[in-house]
């Protein structure tokens, strides 16, 4: 790469973790493309993975708005979920978190049993309401281990015991599943395309499922875990016997107590890396189109995020196009190996800094961003 010849830049980093936003840690490193050279074009792009912060960070990517709507929240109350509209209002982005989140339930009163996903299913119909053609969601931080039934009862699919009586949707009820009527789906979900956000591989039960892997962050404890287990497993069978299909094989489909295999299969939704459906959506291959290097980062940079972290998907993207791409972190490991993976450079900022900080001292953001700025403008040739 000859630095001489840099005129436009695009620095697309993810947060660093307790310490600085995407736009924060963006914003320091353009500072420092022009500590090294003012005449560099430098476009700042505010990146998510799909978690936390994904819909404020796309809302400033794209300029799109922001929409808030009344639904229920996991332990039945009502609560204000938020989501953005881009493309022109053709295409929602989502945070499932918003309306079924852990943070919406006090830490002694979560109970995966009595939880219930039906507010996201609402917040779905709140989209359709206002024309969207698109959803991407991302599904990290659930308090729900339900199977995705509230919402899709929120979206018209009733659940019958064996009896016939329709159930109320939540852990404790999967079980008691004996038939499952579509008949009330939404039929404006027809031709809709959702693409959910998924960075994990387990499937809806058996031990690498979402009762065991996920029950206890959510309050569950060991008996309920194995409650809900069998639960799901007989919801992926009723569901697979109505779908032709294996909802108990999907990977990802135990991500959100089983609401990405609830989403693949009864909304057909596609279930991608959590990087590649968001960079989709702020439509980063255009961004990146005449760029002459790409700078991304995270607090923390190793192997593992060349297993699909979003410096990963940013890269994917610039060696699609033979742009070259650099990476800050505050902390850098398996360096060679994330050379042969791609990478231009990878530059742990705190190896730069003036003094020893220590941790704690790095983490302050006003050291954070110092150094990255100064990092950037070193590897940029500054004086």
């Amino acid at each position: 790469m000859d630095k001489e010849k840099i005129r436009k830049i695009v620095v697309a980093c993810d947060s660093f973790k307790g310490s600085l936003s995407s736009l924060e840690a963006g914003r320091a490193a353009a500072r420092g493309v022009a500590m090294a050279d003012g005449r560099a074009d430098v476009r700042v792009v505010a990146v998510a993975d799909g978690g936390e912060g994904t819909v404020e960070a796309v809302r400033a990517a794209t300029g799109g708005t922001m929409v808030r709507c009344s639904v229920q929240g996991p332990s039945g109350d009502l609560v204000t979920a938020g989501y953005v509209l881009v493309d022109g209002g053709r295409c929602a982005v989502m945070e499932l978190a918003e309306a079924s989140g852990l943070g919406l339930v006090p830490p002694d009163c979560l109970n995966p049993l009595k939880t219930s996903s039906f507010g996201t299913g609402q917040m779905i119909a709140d989209a359709l309401g206002r024309g969207c053609r698109r959803i991407v969601m991302g599904i990290g931080g659930s308090a729900t281990v339900d199977g995705g039934t509230g919402m899709l009862a929120a979206l018209g699919v009733r659940f019958l015991d064996a009896g016939g009586h329709a159930l109320r949707p939540c852990g404790a009820m999967l079980g008691d599943i004996a038939a499952i009527d579509i008949a009330g789906l939404d039929k404006r979900l027809a031709g809709v395309e959702i693409t959910v956000a998924c960075d994990v591989d387990n499937v809806l039960c058996g031990p690498q499922g979402a009762a065991y892997v996920f029950g206890p962050q959510k309050g569950a404890t060991p008996a309920m875990c194995a409650a809900l287990d069998r639960g799901l497993a007989n919801f992926a069978e009723v569901a697979g016997h109505l779908t032709g299909t294996s909802p108990g094989t999907i990977r990802g489909g135990g991500a959100a107590g089983g609401v990405g295999a609830a989403l693949a299969t009864f909304l057909r939704a596609r279930l991608v890396p959590g990087s590649r459906a968001l960079l989709d959506a702020i439509s980063f291959d255009e961004i990146i189109a005449d760029a002459d290097l790409i700078i991304t980062g995270e607090g923390h940079i190793d192997r593992q995020t060349l297993g699909g972290k979003l410096p990963y998907g940013v890269l994917q993207k610039g060696m699609a196009r033979d742009i070259p791409v650099i990476a800050v972190a505050g902390r850098v490991s398996d360096t060679e190996k994330l050379l042969v993976g791609g990478f231009e450079a990878v530059l742990p900022v705190t190896d730069m800094s003036d003094g020893n900080l220590d941790l704690a001292e790095a983490m302050v953001p006003a050291n954070a961003a110092a150094n990255i700025s100064r990092t950037v403008a070193r590897y940029l040739g500054a004086k």
